[in-house]
């Protein structure tokens, strides 16, 4: 499930890169780091859920 969500996330910055969503907060192809940012909050859950 992580390598999906993952493989999902690096999908959706590669098309705010190309062509922003227009969600709020991701506007703009510059706020293709906030993505980033909730992919790596998204794993360290993740990871503290199986331990």
């Amino acid at each position: 499930m992580s390598k999906a969500l993952t493989l999902l996330l690096f999908i959706a910055m590669c098309l705010q890169l190309i062509k922003p969503l227009g969600y709020p907060g991701l506007r703009q192809r510059r706020d293709f780091w906030k993505i980033a940012v909730f992919a790596i909050a998204v794993m360290m859950v993740t990871v503290l859920v199986r331990r």
